[in-house]
């Protein structure tokens, strides 16, 4: 990973690139999202602070656990004066995403252990198929292998 003399303080978008991992069109789209900012210099180039660094590996952590951008924007939102998230900030919030995970992890689960059933099935009918119709929801209104949308059954 290439070093970054202390001396300087804001880097390019390259060496944001270069240094954190990300591709420049994934910290352009950071960028657009509301996730980092620049300032642009008079050549209309973009500038980073060095503290950007740590928001991009932030950002890349929470996706790596599968925390959608809008929820990480939202807790970078609740970052006084939009600082840097600091290791505190990421043990509160990575405690508040521990049960949403948890979650997907369990709905995960029940899809692995149901997956065997869909494929012996063959029809993927939405009386019996436990992943078109879970807990039979459509049982009571339905048959067949496809949902159509209200009023354009015949």
């Amino acid at each position: 990973m290439p070093q970054i003399p202390e001396k300087i303080h804001e880097l390019t978008v390259g060496q944001l690139s270069a240094r954190s991992g990300a591709a420049v069109s994934a910290l352009h789209f950071y960028e657009s999202k509301g996730l980092i900012s620049s300032r642009r210099t008079s050549g209309n180039q973009r500038r980073y602070g060095r503290d950007i660094l740590r928001r991009v590996a932030f950002i890349r952590a929470a996706q790596r656990v599968g925390i959608p951008l809008a929820t990480v924007r939202a807790a970078l939102a609740q970052l006084p004066e939009e600082r840097t998230p600091t290791h505190e900030d990421w043990a509160r919030l990575s405690a508040t995403w521990r049960t949403e995970l948890d979650e997907r992890i369990e709905q995960l689960g029940r899809l692995r252990d149901h997956l065997s059933d869909c494929i012996g099935c063959g029809c993927l009918s939405l009386e019996n198929c436990v992943l078109s119709n879970p807990d039979d929801v459509f049982g009571e209104r339905l048959t067949g292998s496809r949902l159509l949308p209200e009023g354009k059954q015949d």
